[in-house]
């Protein structure tokens, strides 16, 4: 496995290979790296020649306020999963090289960034934006993976590069989950034993919204109701918000149609958490 921390040498060695006729697939990652991204690295691996992962703690989507410094970066740990995985370049390149001096560019997708997560965090998805333009520019991959956990970021994505003709095929991968249910995440070291406890209080909140679905209701509102159920006997938990949403656009619902996402993030302690299930309604329903 190489390291390759150059943006040019990252640029060389994928077109060199493109002109070959190789097949590149990408994970983009901020290290500290789980389960989760294991499942999207072997997602690729069985679908590319070459595949490259990037570990990049992007600072452009952190707000001033958020853990950029304490944010955990186990660098050879990370470093042996792709190992062990087969991966044939982790690109590990440096704050400076991918925001050099005079850097002003600023890409959005406003509607898709605009709710939920990106009201409670205005920065996030603009640096978003920008990094995996920057990232595809760079690694020239035909193949990009993201997990569903982060539904919002993959639906983001996915308008950018259909609206910039970026021509990477974008692949969603199921959320990977602790037995218990919990998303599995980078922050989630952060979770004290307690909080720990709590959290899977977040996926049971999204499991009793598909349940509300699954017998019938229509009614939003009802739906939120039996979420919300769920996490207000937890004390230790604040909610962000339990939303029903458009699986595409992600505007909030009033009525549930043939097929919903439910969108949840909750607050324990300093540690925000999301996670998010996506519904059909049973067939036959009026």
């Amino acid at each position: 496995m190489k390291t390759i921390r150059s943006v040019e040498s990252m640029t060389t060695w994928s077109e060199g290979l493109r002109r070959e006729g190789v097949t590149i697939g990408f994970v983009p990652t901020m290290g500290a790296l789980h389960d989760g991204h294991r499942a999207l690295i072997r997602a690729a691996r069985l679908r590319c020649d070459a595949l490259v992962v990037s570990i990049f703690v992007n600072p452009t989507q952190f707000g001033p306020a958020e853990d950029l410094a304490k944010y955990p970066r186990p660098i050879r740990k990370d470093r042996e999963l792709c190992r062990q995985e087969g991966v044939d370049v982790c690109f590990e390149p440096s704050a400076s090289a991918m925001y050099p001096v005079g850097c002003q560019t600023v890409v959005t997708v406003p509607a898709i960034a605009a709710r939920w997560e990106g009201k409670a965090r205005p920065h996030h998805f603009a640096g978003v934006a920008l990094v995996v333009t920057k990232l595809f520019g760079i690694v020239r991959p035909h193949l990009a993976l993201f997990g569903q956990k982060d539904y919002q970021q993959a639906a983001l994505v996915r308008q950018l590069v259909e609206d910039l003709n970026l021509g990477v095929e974008i692949m969603v991968r199921p959320t990977v989950r602790e037995p218990d249910g919990l998303a599995m995440s980078s922050r989630n070291v952060y979770l004290s034993p307690e909080e720990r406890i709590a959290a899977p209080a977040l996926y049971k909140s999204l499991l009793a919204g598909a349940e509300a679905i699954h017998s019938g209701t229509t009614d939003v509102s009802v739906v939120q109701s039996a979420m919300a159920t769920v996490v207000k006997h937890e004390s230790k938990v604040t909610v962000d918000y339990l939303a029903v949403c458009d699986p595409r656009t992600l505007e909030p619902l009033s009525v549930v149609t043939s097929k919903v996402v439910l969108l949840s993030a909750l607050r324990l302690g300093s540690v925000r958490l999301i996670d998010n299930l996506t519904v059909a309604r049973p067939s036959g329903r009026r």
